[in-house]
């Protein structure tokens, strides 16, 4: 079973300035499913360009980092919600990950990474003979 904590510390009660509120990353929003071969996680993290992306795989954890870049901001907004912030989580896959062919793709805002078993996790037919 996977497992998932977030690499993110909480606002504080009292109000946190705009540069300060910059370190605390969200936290992605991911789907994952698994198929006889692989894991597959898709994590939402809108604003984030492939090259600003830093995903690895290291004792046993799965690191999903995300870096925004600061957009152009007007003089003065009339409404304002959106905040700037980068994305981090964590997971812990288990040990059937071949870390050698964990691969990933990052396109229009959802980062897909692949973490294929390992030979010795996949489900295998086991052919029986007649006795």
């Amino acid at each position: 079973m996977m497992q998932t904590t977030a690499m993110a510390r909480t606002d504080s009660a009292a109000g946190v300035g705009p540069e300060a509120a910059r370190e605390l990353p969200f936290i992605p929003s991911v789907d994952v499913y698994e198929t006889a071969d692989e894991l597959v996680l898709l994590c939402d993290m809108p604003g984030v360009k492939p090259q600003d992306t830093d995903v690895r795989y290291e004792d046993g954890e799965l690191r999903v980092y995300g870096k925004v870049e600061a957009r152009q901001a007007p003089a003065a907004y009339l409404m304002e919600e959106y905040r700037l912030r980068d994305f981090c989580r964590v997971f812990t896959p288990g040990k059937e990950v071949d870390p050698a062919a964990i691969s990933a793709e990052c396109r229009e805002g959802v980062l897909t990474v692949h973490l294929p078993k390992a030979e010795k996790a996949r489900a295998r037919r086991v052919d029986v003979r007649a006795g």
